[in-house]
């Protein structure tokens, strides 16, 4: 089974390319920045950039709803690749296909950390247009995405009261 569970922001706006010929379709391409678990020795949390890719609907999705800084859930399956460049160098290439994207905050929540950074980019000043509330998905539905509950702050998850240690967590 290759199957791949995301969440992250965008680091940048998607690269949006059409394919060539009678049948053309659009590809996006973005990196993800993705946090990890635990901190450094340092303190810090550090995280992995995962280079994605989207075909088709969920393409066009990405060209009219993501920009840098949105954070999205994202599922996909790896794909693994080579190519030879210019210099006649074999390059090895890793990217996530993605098959489903959801946001992941809520537009208030996006807005009002704009000008904030995240992960060492700078992720402010993106909008989710069209779209208020968290918890919405693509899901090949472009034009019919549903509401989760919107109230002030929501984010549509739930937040983890002070306190409470991460090991003690059952999703860790």
């Amino acid at each position: 089974m290759n199957k791949v569970i995301l969440m992250g922001r965008l680091t940048r706006d998607p690269d949006i390319r059409y394919t060539q010929g009678d049948n053309s379709m659009a590809v996006a391409r973005y990196t993800l920045a993705v946090d990890r678990r635990r901190t450094n020795a340092e303190g810090q949390r550090e995280a992995d950039f995962i280079s994605c890719v989207a075909f088709g609907r969920q393409a066009e999705f990405a060209e009219r709803y993501l920009h840098q800084g949105t954070k999205i859930a994202a599922t996909g399956r790896i794909q693994t690749g080579s190519y030879t460049n210019k210099d006649g160098q074999k390059v090895y290439t890793t990217d996530v296909v993605i098959e489903e994207q959801e946001f992941a905050e809520s537009k208030s929540a996006s807005e009002n950390r704009s000008g904030s950074s995240y992960g060492g980019y700078n992720g402010g000043g993106y909008s989710n247009s069209g779209f208020g509330g968290g918890g919405y998905q693509n899901n090949d539905r472009m034009n019919n995405a549903s509401s989760a509950p919107a109230g002030e702050g929501f984010e549509g998850f739930m937040n983890i009261p002070e306190g409470v240690e991460d090991d003690g967590l059952p999703f860790n």
